[in-house]
């Protein structure tokens, strides 16, 4: 697609750009255009003048992703600075930019007195990324504090959409096909500081203790199947530390996959499904995806 065929825009469009650099696997080609918008008028004029054809992705902190070898077509989306405000809005409410990160998310909170959003703490990634995947960690989940969340359409139409309307499901919405997170409301309840940050902190110690977090990863690779732990199938198919090219099964957490070093993304993905063909032999349950996998092979 050539630049003329893109409309204007404020922001930053780059052509051909690598995106390895921008996810947590550190592996994967390049998007077709990378646009970074300035504001959320630029982001509303440039998808309601880009040609309906042409593919739109949102990216976030790129913790939950395989970006394949291929590249990805059409326009990626990265959320920057003017998406990623957080402010309390009254004793128990924030207003959170779609680009802002669950670690600034539960800190505000926290000075402002809000309990109740502590696990975003230890999801890596954006509000953009939590609303869509209904993210959660350490017994929350994103559908027991959203509110609403405004999100721009393909179309480039601004709706606001109450949590009702997400139909959320384990990592799952039902969140309209191209559309972008710009900003959510969330809702706790009201706490002490103190409390608070002590239960970020532990948070964060039991993921330290249990995450391999200093490799290049991608977060939880599989969903918990109902009745099952993911981690404890992949373990007893005897995938602990398993490897395929670059890529291994963490020893640490087996429901993670790590880049070695060199790995493609083809060998991630590969690695991934190899251990659910494993798993689906050794004890008859089909592990699904909860890493997001874009793009061409």
């Amino acid at each position: 697609m050539m630049a003329d065929a893109l409309p204007r825009a404020a922001g930053k469009l780059t052509q051909n750009a690598p995106l390895a650099p921008l996810v947590w696997f550190k592996a994967g080609g390049a998007a077709e255009w990378l646009f970074e918008p300035k504001d959320l008028t630029d982001l509303q004029g440039f998808l309601c003048d880009l040609d309906p054809a042409t593919p739109v992705m949102a990216l976030g902190l790129g913790s939950n992703l395989i970006v394949r070898d291929g590249g990805v077509p059409g326009v990626v989306v990265r959320l920057g600075k003017a998406f990623a405000k957080v402010e309390a809005v009254d004793e128990v409410t924030l207003n959170c930019g779609g680009g802002a990160s669950g670690i600034l998310v539960s800190s505000t909170a926290r000075d402002a007195g809000i309990a109740g959003v502590e696990f975003l703490r230890s999801i890596p990634g954006t509000v953009g990324g939590f609303v869509r995947m209904n993210g959660g960690a350490y017994g929350g989940e994103v559908k027991d504090i959203l509110i609403d969340c405004d999100v721009v359409l393909r179309s480039g139409e601004l709706k606001t959409l109450p949590v009702a309307d997400l139909h959320y499901t384990y990592r799952h919405s039902e969140l309209p096909e191209g559309a972008i997170v710009v900003a959510a409301r969330f809702r706790g309840k009201p706490g002490e500081p103190a409390a608070i940050q002590a239960e970020m902190d532990r948070i964060a110690e039991s993921r330290e203790a249990s995450q391999p977090l200093r490799s290049k990863t991608g977060g939880s690779t599989f969903k918990n199947p109902p009745g099952h732990k993911a981690w404890e199938l992949v373990d007893a198919a005897g995938c602990r530390g398993f490897a395929l090219g670059g890529a291994q099964v963490s020893e640490k957490h087996t429901n993670f996959l790590i880049n070695m070093g060199d790995a493609s993304s083809a060998d991630i993905e590969g690695l991934g499904d190899e251990v659910r063909r494993r798993v689906k032999e050794n004890s008859g349950v089909e592990l699904e995806w909860e890493i997001q996998r874009v793009g061409n092979k």
